[in-house]
């Protein structure tokens, strides 16, 4: 091979080491020095917080019932009980209400004991059983109907009634966009008055109250348990409920 040929060559094979290098350096090294220096925390940066709210009207009512009952024969004790907790759920799934929404949440025996101090002994005087099954009422309007209905059937216990929200992420979609919108003002106005300009957004953070729970007009009414009698149905109001999210945003600046 002649000088001239094995220059050509070597011309040849720079040029093609060179271009390497290049398509190298476009496509892989520059790309890796912007991702090193996008993950690098700016010098000078600002964070802003906000508060975004959203009132929304509760769609679902929880209640619990139970009935408590005392005797001296378990066996009989139980299918006392049994009857009363079935004429209830009976009745409250023909008001409407779904069977996934009727849950039995509690089933208790417990001995009842007495102290003799003649023998400094405790002897049992017979048995408590108690059921309590947890309802979700979607029919808000048939609320009161279903609690004052419960009482005639042997129930002799029921709990508050607690409104919410049965898809609250809804609500809460809505409150995390009236913060963020908050905290984009809040940081613009902040950048305005700093001379400086807003860059990219480096972090987002959230925190959210979720719903307040609002208990209905028959928690007092019927919440302290006991022996209950037949009573005319409790006006009951559902209000409304309020949730908020707090966002915070760190953009670096120009």
């Amino acid at each position: 091979m002649d000088a001239s040929k094995a220059k050509g060559y070597f011309w040849v094979l720079l040029n093609l080491v060179l271009a390497g290098m290049v398509v190298n350096l476009v496509f892989f090294v520059m790309p890796t020095i912007k991702k090193y220096g996008d993950s690098l925390y700016p010098v000078g940066s600002i964070s802003v917080s906000a508060e975004g709210k959203a009132i929304a009207t509760p769609d679902v009512a929880q209640v619990s019932f139970s009935v408590v009952s005392r005797g001296k024969n378990p066996e009989e004790l139980a299918d006392n009980n049994n009857q009363k907790v079935s004429a209830a759920i009976t009745f409250v799934k023909s008001e409407g209400i779904d069977a996934k929404d009727i849950k039995t949440s509690g089933y208790s025996l417990s001995p009842d004991y007495q102290y003799d101090p003649k023998t400094e002994r405790n002897f049992i005087t017979g048995y408590t059983l108690t059921q309590t099954v947890n309802l979700k009422i979607r029919d808000l309007f048939k609320v009161a109907k279903v609690i004052g209905g419960l009482t005639p059937l042997g129930v002799n216990q029921i709990g508050g009634v607690n409104f919410t929200i049965d898809d609250p992420e809804k609500v809460m979609a809505q409150a995390r966009e009236d913060a963020f919108a908050r905290a984009k003002v809040k940081a613009a106005k902040m950048a305005e008055q700093g001379g400086v300009r807003l860059g990219r957004i480096i972090s987002v953070g959230e925190y959210g109250s979720g719903p307040t729970p609002y208990y209905g007009a028959a928690a007092g009414k019927f919440g302290l348990g006991g022996e209950a009698m037949s009573v005319a149905a409790p006006t009951i109001e559902p209000g409304t409920e309020e949730i908020r999210v707090q966002v915070t945003i760190t953009y670096a600046l120009k």
